[in-house]
């Protein structure tokens, strides 16, 4: 009984849900907003279990003074302080009944000034694993390398003013080989397609998985390994 009702409740909503989104006529359109009710309020608890997950593992490391602790110490002290300040509203000029993050409050304040500042430092620092990864990416060893070298080299040019000087010279009629012009035909088609690609794979991998969880073919989230 333990697995067999989670799998029947599942096979249900995971109809419904299927049923209520391909019929937009009554009853099922209500029960869609109603779908769409219950997933905010699961998201709230998936919240409150993230929090408490994020504290049960950084605070045994801080106990444990395991590696790290001191980074660990630091994300605890951030996050009760945002969560005690929002949840509180402290030193909200609207006091309580106002937004969370109204210009002046303690939490638009910390999210503005430290929060902002430290997700900048991190995307900056991403560069240079990025610079690194593009050196061992971009070597051309083979044909695809080579190409990707070349379309890489490309758009870089073209997305800076070395683009426009390099091949501003160029007559009207060849006007698409220059290298701004190329650099915006390869992202719009080329690159655009690949985009396209991707999600068509990933939507098919979604579609495929939702239906093995829901006529209970694959079991993993329940601790099966089938």
């Amino acid at each position: 009984m333990k697995r067999t009702v989670p799998l029947i409740i599942t096979f249900i909503v995971g109809t419904l849900l299927i049923v209520a989104a391909f019929v937009p006529h009554y009853p099922f359109d209500k029960w869609n907003n109603d779908f769409n009710e219950f997933f905010n309020i699961i998201q709230a608890f998936a919240f409150i279990l993230g929090g408490a997950n994020l504290m049960r593992m950084h605070g045994r490391r801080l106990v444990e003074r395991g590696a790290g602790a001191f980074y660990s110490g630091v994300c605890l002290a951030g996050f009760l302080g945002m969560m005690t300040v929002g949840l509180f509203k402290l030193g909200n000029p609207a006091g309580l009944t106002g937004d969370v993050d109204v210009t002046g409050s303690w939490f638009e304040i910390g999210y503005r000034y430290l929060f902002s500042p430290t997700s900048a430092t991190i995307y900056a620092l991403l560069a240079f694993f990025i610079a690194s990864a593009s050196y061992r990416a971009f070597r051309a060893k083979n044909t695809e390398a080579s190409l990707l070298l070349v379309t890489a080299m490309v758009i870089l040019l073209g997305r800076t003013f070395l683009g426009p000087v390099l091949t501003g010279w160029l007559p009207p009629s060849l006007s698409f080989f220059e290298i701004s012009n190329l650099a915006s035909w390869f992202m719009s088609v080329p690159v655009q397609a690949g985009n396209r690609a991707i999600m068509l794979g990933v939507a098919l991998g979604i579609v495929s998985l939702s239906l093995k969880v829901i006529l209970a073919i694959d079991r993993s989230h329940l601790g099966d390994r089938g």
